[in-house]
């Protein structure tokens, strides 16, 4: 990073270093027993691939529309009682998950994960633009954000393994600690800063659920972003449970080496080439970037369609091409967001970007289709042919309309009671 960069980071409120860190420990922790979990539902209960599978992905519709309807409820309700909801609810299911001893309780917490964590992401990125007012600034926090999330989701399975906490029920409980921890960090964030407590009395008590609908029905320009990016997480996700299953059912050899490898790569590319590429590519505007980053995920596609079965070094190769694109895309689509939402939506404008996990739980299942009917190089160019469309779908949005904002300091705002 530059110095100007560091005096950007030096200058964020407090309550965002407590998202900032809050994301990073959260997911480490999570992470480190996370990845085990389909081991602990085979050794304890004898399921199937396809059962495992359906568990772990049976509540990502849900979730997805939770987390819209609970990004516009905070622009009306306001952040702080909503993000101390979804960190007690994730500190809850994981401790559920280190006590549990029966299948329907293990359902039961593993759906309460995914419900807090579709309560707690849309009001934190939304929190950040209400408190960091300058945009290179607010930016740089989201990336921050993006950075540290894949920080922790590199680090906390490695640290598991090293402690020995894989596949170990009660290691969950280090989870539900540090969601505790971060409830904590809230409550003092919003109550002992300043910034915190001008964040808790802020809200629109002109929004509604019924309008905030209408607004974004309106938005065809965003609708269509939306829809591209959902398809975007759709072409990537190709990368993860799809790919092992080509490889699996191919007889790569040495599998669970190649698995490894790719899984370091993909990590070891996000963490020490985001920032750089950040840096490279800030003379260039948001769509260019998002361009760049689908032009570089369709050549890895081609490259996964292609790769003979025994080099093991093309599969390297073509993770970490598609590792660039998501180093480009991911952070940007957050920016994207923050961009297009006016200040009295933007917990619903992120609220809506909780349908891009429709496309991340839709990939095994249509890769897995794919592979059986035809084959790994069949799925992979169909991923390649819908680089091109989500390629038009951007080239549409300049004729698209949106609706005309009422100017912020316009809107009507009401103070909320202290926090106590």
């Amino acid at each position: 990073m530059d110095r100007q960069w560091w005096q950007r980071l030096h200058g964020f409120p407090p309550l965002v270093w407590v998202i900032l860190l809050g994301s990073f420990f959260g997911r480490g922790t999570y992470f480190m027993v996370w990845p085990f979990l389909a081991i602990l539902l085979y050794e304890k209960f004898q399921l199937g691939a396809a059962e495992i599978g359906l568990i772990l992905s049976a509540s990502a519709v849900g979730a997805a529309l939770l987390g819209f309807y609970v990004g516009a409820l905070s622009d009306r309700c306001g952040r702080r009682n909503i993000l101390l909801t979804g960190t007690a609810i994730n500190g809850f299911a994981f401790v559920l998950l280190a006590f549990a001893q029966t299948l329907p309780v293990f359902i039961l917490a593993m759906t309460l994960c995914s419900i807090g964590r579709s309560i707690w992401e849309p009001p934190a990125s939304a929190l950040i633009g209400d408190l960091v007012r300058n945009r290179q600034s607010r930016e740089l926090a989201l990336q921050f954000r993006y950075f540290l999330i894949n920080v922790g989701a590199a680090a906390g399975p490695i640290v598991g393994v090293a402690a020995g906490l894989n596949a170990q029920q009660s290691t969950f409980g280090l989870t539900a600690l540090s969601y505790l921890l971060l409830c904590v960090g809230f409550l003092w964030g919003f109550a002992g800063t300043e910034s915190g407590r001008v964040a808790h009395r802020r809200r629109d008590a002109g929004a509604s659920f019924r309008g905030t609908l209408s607004v974004l029905k309106n938005d065809h320009v965003f609708l269509v972003v939306i829809l591209a990016n959902v398809l975007t997480l759709f072409i990537y996700a190709q990368m993860d449970s799809s790919l092992v299953q080509y490889l699996t059912r191919a007889q790569a050899p040495a599998l669970v080496q190649l698995i490894s490898a790719m899984i370091l790569v993909n990590a070891l590319t996000i963490v020490l080439l985001q920032f750089p590429l950040l840096q490279l590519m800030r003379g260039v505007d948001v769509n260019g970037r998002i361009f760049t980053g689908l032009a570089i995920l369709a050549v890895g596609q081609v490259w996964f369609a292609t790769n003979p079965l025994d080099w093991f070094a093309g599969w390297m190769g073509a993770t970490f091409v598609v590792s660039l694109a998501e180093a480009i895309l991911f952070p940007t689509m957050s920016v994207q967001i923050d961009r297009m939402a006016p200040d009295h939506l933007r917990g619903s404008y992120f609220g809506a970007s909780s349908f891009y996990s429709l496309g991340w739980s839709a990939a095994p299942l249509v890769g897995g289709i794919v592979i059986q009917w035809w084959s790994g190089p069949a799925l992979y160019w169909l991923m390649f042919s819908l680089c091109g469309v989500v390629f038009l779908l951007y080239r549409l949005t300049p004729r698209l309309s949106r609706p005309a904002w009422q100017p912020v300091e316009d809107m009507p705002m009401v103070e909320a009671p202290a926090a106590s």
